[in-house]
């Protein structure tokens, strides 16, 4: 129901070229470019960044884009309610997360919802942090799970739960019971995430204010590969939220420990989704599920791991 110039804007910012916008519209590319260059005439700016390899929009066509794609997602709302479909079926929720959330949490939830609603389908997709909260302001994701160290602009957090970074160690490790500080990791083997992801940022930052120098040994952007690497490493070590093993850490019996510092307990659990814009019967069931889930299940966990 959009005009051609908006139509094949749309096709050429999502291809990346004239000549991929080309093949999937099934319009010659000359035609394609004419009405490109009669719609940056319409609105009296360049929309694109012109390269040898393709097209990449620019800050005004990314304004442009978001509007678009808004008045496209409000006229499938629009259809939809006149059609009488915006019932809890025949749904696809886009749900982004950092890679944390995608190890156990969300799989977990994911199931657990679709077994009262079967005909809600999803497509998870797993980003670093900037790319999740970019995917739910653009409106390339319904709702995001991710860990934060404060507020998201252009997003609505549905809800935020204290998500400390907590020790992660076998149940055999002489640090499972007792007290545990910093200094007392330097003989163990060290598994943590990345430099730049919210827990390195805060392990280090808690390293330095405690005059503690420690060098992991196995530094990775995968939590599935650090916790396999604790599980299987003699004394190893890792850092999570205990919303990284909500689930597991029963399965696998492993043992979690606070090192009561100032700076782990600085993150949050944000369910977050764009600002501003109408929600879905089902996605609506859906944050409303997670919202009761995650709050239930992570009361539960903090007691019986004593985390209280």
């Amino acid at each position: 129901m959009h005009s051609t110039e908006i139509r094949y804007f749309i096709a050429v910012a999502n291809t990346g070229s004239l000549a991929a916008a080309s093949q999937q519209l099934f319009v010659a590319v000359s035609a394609i470019s004419r009405q490109i260059q009669r719609l940056e005439a319409k609105v009296g700016a360049p929309l694109f960044e012109r390269h040898a390899r393709g097209m990449v929009l620019n800050d005004a066509g990314k304004i442009l884009e978001n509007h678009v794609r808004k008045s496209m997602r409000d006229m499938d709302y629009a259809v939809a309610e006149i059609q009488g479909l915006r019932a809890v079926r025949r749904t696809l929720i886009r749900v982004a997360c950092t890679d944390g959330m995608a190890f156990d949490l969300l799989p977990a939830l994911l199931t657990r919802f679709r077994a009262q609603t079967p005909s809600v389908t999803f497509h998870l997709m797993v980003s670093p942090a900037v790319e999740v909260s970019e995917a739910v302001r653009s409106g390339g994701a319904d709702v995001a799970l991710q860990f934060c160290l404060a507020p998201e602009r252009g997003v609505e957090v549905v809800a935020a739960f204290p998500a400390p970074v907590l020790l992660v160690m076998r149940p055999d490790h002489p640090l499972a019971q007792g007290a545990v500080d910093l200094a007392a990791l330097h003989p163990y083997p060290l598994a943590l995430p990345e430099p730049g992801t919210t827990i390195r940022q805060l392990f280090d930052l808690s390293c330095r204010m405690s005059g503690t120098f420690l060098e992991p040994t196995l530094s990775c952007n995968n939590f599935s590969a650090l916790y396999q690497f604790m599980l299987n490493t003699p004394q190893a070590i890792t850092a999570c939220s205990h919303f990284s093993l909500l689930f597991r850490a029963r399965q696998d019996g492993v043992r979690l420990r606070d090192l009561q510092v100032g700076q782990l307990s600085q993150r949050t659990l944000q369910i977050q989704t764009q600002a501003g814009t109408r929600q879905s019967a089902a996605l609506k069931l859906f944050l409303a599920f997670l919202r009761e889930e995650v709050s239930r299940e992570s009361d539960a966990f903090r007691r019986d791991f004593s985390l209280v």
